[in-house]
């Protein structure tokens, strides 16, 4: 029995110490990386209002020029004077004012244009990739990017499509 035991033994012996030589391609270990990427994009309103701007006094009167009284809370921020004031029915509202234009525009006023008009006026002024076209708080807002490539946050006059004001991204 034994003569007939010693060729398997040492025929198992040689296939073991081939096996373990070259492991099959299908039982080779893999390794598999992922790599999450988010993106933040913040957006930077200047701080002040431009140098060839309205100053707060003028705001102030344009305010007041367009039958506001009582304004309090007048203070620059995301790139146009923002306050509340008492209208002529005595309830207040909240106004924004172009920087440099000095327009006032109530927050619950409606808007002339329509989103496909906000984005056809930015495209004729230049902006490509205009994207997220929302009216809110009485003025429309965008993002696009210059003819430059750089990326910009705008809000747009809702009766005639200018650009009242542009963040520096």
């Amino acid at each position: 029995m034994i003569k007939r035991m010693l060729p398997l033994l040492i025929g198992l012996s040689v296939c073991g110490a081939a096996l373990a030589q070259n492991m099959p391609a299908t039982a080779q270990p893999t390794t598999t990386t992922t790599h999450h990427t988010t993106t933040v994009t913040t957006t930077s309103w200047p701080a002040q209002p431009p140098k060839d701007g309205s100053t707060e006094d003028a705001v102030k009167t344009a305010i007041a020029n367009a039958g506001y009284k009582e304004v309090k809370g007048l203070k620059f921020k995301d790139g146009v004077w923002r306050s509340k004031a008492r209208g002529g029915n005595k309830q207040w509202v909240e106004l924004a004012v172009g920087p440099v234009n000095g327009k006032v525009y109530a927050a619950d006023a409606p808007s002339k244009l329509s989103k496909d008009e906000i984005s056809a006026k930015l495209a004729t002024a230049g902006y490509q990739n205009i994207k997220d076209v929302k009216f809110d708080d009485g003025l429309w807002a965008a993002e696009a990017k210059t003819a430059h490539g750089d990326d910009v946050d705008l809000l747009v006059d809702p009766d005639d499509g200018s650009v009242v004001a542009k963040s520096r991204d």
